[in-house]
């Protein structure tokens, strides 16, 4: 049979990451790739009873059709967890953040629209937003997130700015109040819009970031938040919050793409959360994720001495950002590393254009310190090695 594919279809491209994870699926591999949260964290028995307690007092409608807006006292809870007042007919239940992602793009992107992105930026939304066929124009960026300068010379013809302000995914930065102030600036007065994706803002260990743009700015902006880092990825849930001005269009997005997220799922979620169980679990994650993070800081300290090795330090979330000396590329380096039994993610697909061929991103969450411990010996050893080339 031959098949003809569709010219949107012809350039769809596999996801980077999820190629590479294929690696560490090798016996005995350290993988610090994946941006999979620690299985540690899920909290099974308060899912046991819940699914329980559906399944014996709600089972019909939680196995029927449902809504599309999301299961009312989860888009109400929703509501209340976010730090301004939000209607939750605002809210709207997706299958992951991801979808959310994707809602966007179909909604606010044509072919050809200019979409800003951070440098680097998330490269599930790249990809997401890539299926619409937009330009997307790269905002230069250092440690405190995008140049608000930058980002007001690009503005002009933007159909929307794609922000990660928390614990960004891939560098883990944090986009500071002062930038923050500067960006949300330039955006009243450009008139852009935008999308603030915030999937790791409650995996802060010290102090908790910022507050959203979203909550300074809420008729120009769509907030995407996510249930996969504080419960389970599993469950595949996120939400968004939008302007009454757009979400319309968003829902009837959604409706021509599943109907509706899964509603026994949401039933779930909302069963787990509903009596403050949340502030008492996520503090747990914030430990457990800032012992290992510390580790693997020490163990960067200790291993990439004399190796011209640069990383950050985030406040939170999952990730560290590495940039290696002059002559590396990460993506050769990779297989190398893979030989010694360690595995990350190359920095340049995290780049709407040409990538830092000398980055990486670095996972510290789900392998333990001893694991970590290894890993970081195991990379520092193949960087030596390389340089010796």
């Amino acid at each position: 049979m031959n098949w003809t594919l569709s010219a949107r279809a012809d350039k769809m491209n596999p996801s980077a990451v999820r190629e590479i994870l294929k690696l560490t699926e090798r016996p005995g591999i350290i993988s610090l790739a994946g941006g999979l949260p620690s299985p540690k964290t899920f909290p099974l028995q308060a899912f046991a009873d819940a699914c329980a307690h559906v399944l014996r007092e709600h089972g019909e409608a939680a196995l029927q059709y449902a809504a599309s807006e999301g299961y009312g006292p989860l888009r109400e809870a929703v509501a209340a967890m976010l730090p301004w007042a939000v209607d939750p007919a605002q809210v709207l239940i997706t299958t992951g953040s991801q979808q959310g992602l994707d809602l966007v793009a179909k909604v606010l992107i044509d072919s050809g629209s200019r979409v800003l992105v951070e440098t680097p930026t998330y490269l599930g939304a790249l990809q997401a937003f890539s299926t619409m066929e937009p330009q997307p124009v790269a905002v230069a960026s250092d440690d405190e997130g995008v140049l608000a300068d930058d980002l007001a010379d690009k503005a002009p013809g933007a159909r929307f700015v794609y922000l990660l302000p928390n614990f960004q995914n891939p560098t883990g930065r944090t986009l500071s109040e002062a930038r923050r102030i500067a960006v949300l600036n330039v955006a009243a007065r450009a008139a852009l819009p935008i999308i603030e994706d915030n999937p790791y803002g409650e995996l802060w260990f010290d102090q908790p970031p910022p507050p959203p743009l979203a909550a300074r700015h809420p008729e120009g902006a769509i907030y995407l938040g996510s249930f996969s880092k504080i419960l389970a990825p599993g469950l595949r849930l996120g939400f968004l919050v939008a302007p009454k001005t757009v979400y319309p269009k968003l829902l009837q997005a959604k409706q021509a793409v599943d109907l509706h997220t899964p509603i026994f799922n949401q039933r779930i979620a909302y069963e787990v959360i509903k009596d403050g169980f949340l502030e008492r679990h996520v503090p747990t994650i914030r430990a457990l994720y800032k012992q290992q993070r510390d580790a693997m800081l020490a163990a960067l300290a200790r291993e990439m001495t004399g190796l011209d090795v640069r990383w950050n330090t985030p406040a939170g979330g999952m990730f560290l950002w590495l940039r290696m000396p002059e002559g590396i590329d990460t993506a050769r380096l990779l297989p190398q590393a893979v030989e010694r039994g360690v595995a990350f993610v190359p920095g340049a697909p995290f780049y709407s254009s040409a990538g830092d061929t000398r980055t990486m991103r670095l996972s510290f969450v789900t392998a333990s310190v001893d694991e970590i411990d290894r890993a970081i010996a195991a990379l520092a050893q193949t960087v030596r090695d390389a340089l010796r080339v």
